[in-house]
């Protein structure tokens, strides 16, 4: 066995998969250190009601119930709802500006530049940016007092519990719309020009165009492109905690994990709560993939 052994070692094979291992051991060693050890540990606090010092009790499921049952928890899920529907205009205004600059017209590069700009900036930067845009008297109630709106029929973007989740999600589009524009530019100008000659010929407008020779072309990136808008629109932290701090209604789930683990020292049920969020982004994901596959399936 040991001479088979060392033969395998010396021959192409065995130096192959050495060469793969030893570049592989370290990579791994960080993953399953920084990565995968935490998240098991996490799970395992979840089931206890325990601070970052002191004695640990069991509990079982009673971190879970509480995410489910306690109002202040459970109406975060309800502010998300806005980041939800901001994920799909974000996605639509993407779509259809990468379906413009696609194609050659005066001026594209530079406009690709001007959407895709904001998303190179920092989200905290972005987060000061948008508060000073907001704020009373700021830039954006400058420009209205311009056009002649009276400053007492302007609302307070950020106190007013009407439209401040308005205002937080319109920034998170403006600031992610231009990963999505590359990334469905790059797949639109990959589809065989040849097809859109061919549509002309039998005379395709740029609609029939878009949805019959585009959109089935793209579908995967466009699938692609839900699953991370869906998923930050659940996880969003940096935007409404800059420039709200969580405040008048604007709490996400995930600043109230962040508040329950640093600010009340919960650990327990902020490790439940983390659990949670990446249970329903993992299922929010399967059912879009299903939804994907079924509709491929049947066409």
């Amino acid at each position: 066995m040991d001479i088979k052994f060392t033969k395998w070692i010396k021959s192409r094979q065995g130096q192959k998969w050495i060469i793969v291992f030893t570049f592989l051991l370290i990579p791994l060693l960080l993953l399953i250190v920084f990565t995968y050890l935490p998240f098991a540990k996490m799970i395992q606090f979840s089931f206890y009601q325990m601070g970052y010092l002191g004695k640990r009790e069991f509990v079982g499921i009673d971190n879970y119930v509480q995410v489910f049952t306690r109002p202040d928890y459970f109406a975060t899920f309800k502010v998300s709802i806005y980041y939800f529907i901001g994920a799909f205009i974000q996605m639509t205004l993407a779509l259809y500006f990468a379906s413009i600059l696609s194609f050659k017209m005066k001026g594209r590069n530079v406009f690709k530049g001007i959407l895709f700009l904001p998303y190179l900036i920092n989200g905290v930067a972005i987060g000061f940016i948008f508060l000073y845009f907001f704020k009373r008297m700021g830039t954006l109630d400058s420009l209205l007092t311009l056009i002649g709106v009276p400053i007492e029929q302007i609302p307070y973007w950020l106190k007013n519990r009407d439209i401040n989740n308005i205002s937080l999600s319109f920034v998170s589009v403006w600031r992610y719309m231009g990963i999505n524009l590359i990334m469905f530019i790059g797949a639109i100008q990959s589809i065989n020009g040849e097809l859109y000659e061919a549509s002309e010929i039998d005379g395709a407008n740029e609609w029939q165009q878009f949805r019959h020779i585009i959109l089935p072309s793209i579908k995967t990136v466009v699938s692609l492109n839900l699953i991370l808008a869906v998923k930050g629109a659940i996880s969003v932290f940096e935007i409404p905690y800059i420039m709200t701090n969580g405040s008048n209604g604007t709490t996400t789930f995930v600043i109230q994990t962040i508040v329950t683990a640093f600010k009340y020292k919960k650990v327990g049920l902020a490790s439940a709560m983390a659990v949670v969020l990446l249970v329903l982004i993992l299922l929010i994901t399967a059912i879009q993939e299903y939804c994907f596959k079924d509709k491929e399936a049947r066409q």
